[in-house]
């Protein structure tokens, strides 16, 4: 079993603990409130009848004293009393200060009281009885709503739980491109050292021979490579540079390397040089991947086009293609490490060139629309 499925595990372990521990404590709760509402009904029902006793003129003093004091003992439960017609003779814990306030307080509790338990009726003459009105005790209450504090708890700690777990996961993910990219910098640093000796030599033994030359831009081409992994993990110097030139250069390079049958074309919307805070390796980076994946999806054929625009505080950089195009739920997916739709490779440049913009450069890449067999844009936005 790798790690990813180990961690894997432990979330779903994590997330079934949790929703025990909030079930049984929901179930508990509810348990305890049902026996709480039992108890206090037995108190307002020996409450209404010690009540009753002290309207009796036959009582003695023994029983009444004692009778007073299940009287006083309600210190928590709501209580309206009232005549037989309904008319309200006496209340006990509500608030005076809203009764003073609003003259129609006791009428809307006795609504409420009517809606959670049936008045009790204190018969303590012929023909003349009361009503009890009364409600669950705040304590009650609060004890009911507990269970949905103590999920928002768990809700919140799963939360928090999730966000932790994603956050190492993300910071493995980057230690381990760092160092993949480091690694690869530093293996191809002791071959491009001899091919430079190398082809030194064969200047000096062959100095007429117009391969060497190629050779060199090949060489040259491998220490960009070199430099751009080199830098991944790092903070890359940016400097003010031109735009338009930047990219013309990229596509310059693709244009070597390409079919004939694809046409690449920028559009400068803007009449002055449109600089930007760049590191040009790792630019140049973002263009050839996302002109690479252009080509295929045009499968080698067709037109890109990259329009250029200066805003008052963003640059926009608009690349066209004419290829197959993304569904509208893969926008997102394709700069996901791993996605790919060719048989071939890894599926790292998208994700490499979002990271390369994002991060580095503090700016943003997504695609700006896409059609069916009509062509995608993607859309660079760089701060001034």
């Amino acid at each position: 079993m790798n790690i990813y499925t180990q961690k894997q595990r432990w979330k779903i372990l994590l997330l079934l603990a949790a929703l025990l521990i909030g079930m049984l404590s929901l179930w508990y709760t509810n348990n305890l409130v049902k026996v709480l509402q039992k108890e206090e009904k037995k108190r307002i029902e020996l409450w209404a009848e010690a009540l009753t006793l002290t309207s009796r003129m036959d009582v003695n003093a023994g029983d009444l004293t004692l009778t007073l004091d299940v009287i006083k003992s309600n210190t928590t439960i709501p209580v309206i009393r009232t005549d037989k017609n309904f008319e309200i003779i006496d209340y006990i814990n509500l608030d005076t200060a809203k009764v003073n306030r609003d003259t129609s307080y006791l009428r809307k509790e006795i609504e409420e009281m009517r809606l959670q338990h049936e008045p009790i009726k204190s018969i303590y003459a012929e023909n003349e009885c009361d009503y009890i009105f009364y409600k669950d005790s705040a304590i009650l209450n609060k004890l009911r709503y507990y269970p949905l504090f103590q999920l928002g708890i768990i809700a919140l700690f799963l939360l928090v739980s999730y966000l932790a777990f994603s956050t190492s996961r993300k910071a493995e993910q980057n230690q381990v491109w760092v160092g993949m990219a480091k690694e690869t910098a530093h293996q191809l640093g002791t071959p491009l050292s001899s091919l430079s000796a190398w082809t030194d030599y064969l200047r000096n033994k062959y100095p007429s021979d117009e391969n060497i030359s190629e050779m060199d831009k090949d060489i040259l081409r491998l220490t960009t490579i070199t430099e751009r992994f080199s830098k991944i993990g790092s903070a890359p110097a940016l400097k003010r540079e031109n735009l338009y030139e930047v990219i013309q250069n990229s596509v310059n390079y693709i244009k070597t390397r390409t079919s004939q049958k694809v046409n690449l074309q920028i559009k400068n919307l803007q009449s002055h040089d449109v600089l930007a805070p760049l590191n040009i390796p790792l630019f140049e980076w973002v263009l050839e991947n996302i002109f690479k994946n252009a080509i295929d999806a045009m499968a080698g054929v067709g037109d890109i086009t990259i329009s250029l625009q200066d805003q008052q505080q963003f640059i926009y950089i608009d690349i066209t293609d004419s290829g197959k195009g993304i569904s509208k739920s893969k926008y997102k997916t394709v700069f996901k490490p791993g996605y790919t739709t060719k048989s071939r490779g890894w599926g790292l440049g998208l994700s490499l060139s979002k990271r390369i913009i994002e991060e580095y450069h503090k700016g943003q890449i997504f695609v700006k629309q896409s059609e069916q067999n009509k062509g995608t844009t993607f859309r660079i936005v760089l701060p001034k």
